[in-house]
C-alpha cells in the first residue's frame, strides 16, 4: 500500500503544480512548454481547466492515506489519463501537434495509467 500512496501523493503533486501554473501563469507554461500563447479570451476555460487539476490533485493527496477505499477516484484518474494519452495520439497522427510537445505528455499518460492500474489496491471480500 506504501507504493500506492507514493503514487498517489506525485500524481496529486503534479496536478496541483500544473493547474496552480494554467491558473497563475498560463501563457509561461505554455510557451515553456513550446506551445503558441492563446488569444487573452481563452485565459478563462484555462482557469476553469486550472480548477480541476488542482481538486483532482487536492483529492488524489487525500485519498493517499487510504487508498483501499477510494478506488474509484484511481480508476477516474486512469480514465483520464487514456483520455490524454488518446488525445496526444490523435492530435499528433492529425500533424496539429508535433511529437516534440505531445512526447512528454503521451509518456506521462502512459506511465500514470500502467502504475494506477498495476498499484491499484485489490477489492477487499465482504
Amino acid at each position: 500500500m506504501k507504493k500506492t500512496s507514493w503514487l498517489l501523493r506525485v500524481v496529486g503533486t503534479i496536478q496541483i503544480i500544473l493547474g496552480g501554473f494554467y491558473l497563475l501563469a498560463p501563457d509561461t507554461l505554455l510557451q515553456f512548454m513550446g506551445h503558441s500563447l492563446p488569444d487573452a479570451d481563452l485565459h478563462y476555460p484555462l482557469a476553469m481547466l486550472a480548477s480541476r487539476f488542482i481538486a483532482y490533485g487536492l483529492a488524489l493527496l487525500y485519498i493517499s492515506g487510504n487508498p483501499q477505499q477510494h478506488r474509484l477516484w484511481m480508476y477516474v484518474m486512469v480514465l483520464i489519463q487514456i483520455m490524454d494519452l488518446g488525445a496526444g495520439v490523435f492530435y499528433t497522427s492529425l500533424g496539429t501537434v508535433g511529437l516534440a510537445l505531445s512526447g512528454f505528455p503521451m509518456f506521462n499518460a502512459a506511465w500514470i495509467i500502467v502504475l494506477m492500474l498495476l498499484w491499484m489496491p485489490k477489492k477487499e471480500n465482504t
